[in-house]
């Protein structure tokens, strides 16, 4: 296997600020709305997890998103798709090494908001009444 400066070649230094970064790419599918949960949601269950599982868990989600995210993750190495030779076919998903990697620190800020919600809320309102 090739290593990273081997795959890379003679591109420059991943930088997420950058807008011709492919890492600003993996950046938003990352930390977007459905990409974010997904990984926490697969962290938290500690096993893999069925399409229908996901959907349910990562409530609002549309099949067709669910669908794009976890294809999207998938192609970058986050998350494994496994078939499983069953009548019906049986499908489920689980983080890779780099998925597990990422699900740490997007666990801490999913805590983080959890936590401080009630501030949050007193701020958007004061902020509302402020501006309105």
């Amino acid at each position: 296997m090739a290593s990273n400066d081997d795959t890379l070649g003679s591109l420059p230094d991943p930088n997420v600020f950058s807008r011709m970064c492919s890492s600003r790419d993996v950046f938003h599918h990352v930390t977007g709305r459905w990409g974010a949960l997904v990984i926490v949601a697969l962290s938290e269950n500690g096993e893999p997890m069925r399409f229908s599982e996901l959907r349910r868990h990562v409530d609002g989600v549309s099949d067709r998103m669910l669908s794009q995210t976890l294809a999207q993750l998938e192609r970058e190495g986050a998350v494994v798709r496994t078939v499983h030779s069953s009548i019906p076919p049986h499908v489920d998903y689980q983080l890779t090494e780099l998925g597990n990697k990422l699900s740490g620190p997007l666990s801490d800020l999913k805590g983080i908001v959890e936590r401080e919600l009630g501030g949050i809320l007193q701020s958007q309102e004061a902020y509302d009444k402020a501006h309105a």
